[in-house]
């Protein structure tokens, strides 16, 4: 057998493997009414962002990073609170590293990552963005305010 009859045999089931994937796909989305998921940030509290208290001390950070901001910004808690934070982006990859604390994320489209941190010391907390986002990286910085 020739190279040509082996490469255009190659070539005949490589295509015929690719169609059998886009039906089986349109069969998926037609037939059995699967979809690709929507996207994270169309969903509360994702929209914009947001600080929840669900007990005394307990906190939710749902953060939001975009193209040069973390929102919402700043967050405000009390002394002592234990905060679990939840982060995602709308556009591109973005990192989420709380100074003095252990919290280091990156912040991924359609994904939701996870840290919690305990806030014992008042004061302000800078968060800063370590993945290259873009022209105007170097201003994308949040701030967590711990009050007294």
């Amino acid at each position: 057998m020739s190279a040509e009859t082996v490469e255009r045999r190659v070539t005949a089931v490589s295509l015929l493997f690719a169609a059998a994937m886009l039906g089986l796909l349109g069969f998926a989305a037609l037939r059995l009414g699967i979809s690709v998921p929507n996207h994270v940030t169309t969903v509360k509290p994702f929209t914009e962002g947001q600080l929840i208290q669900t007990a005394p001390g307990r906190y939710e950070a749902h953060v939001v990073s975009k193209m040069f901001s973390f929102k919402p910004d700043p967050l405000k808690i009390p002394k002592g609170s234990l905060v679990d934070f939840y982060l995602t982006t709308t556009d591109v990859v973005h990192g989420f590293y709380i100074e003095g604390t252990d919290v280091n994320l990156m912040a991924v489209p359609n994904a939701v990552n996870y840290a919690q941190a305990r806030f014992d010391r008042p004061g302000k907390y800078r968060v800063v963005c370590h993945e290259f986002c873009g022209g105007g990286h170097q201003d994308m910085v949040g701030t967590i305010e711990v009050t007294p």
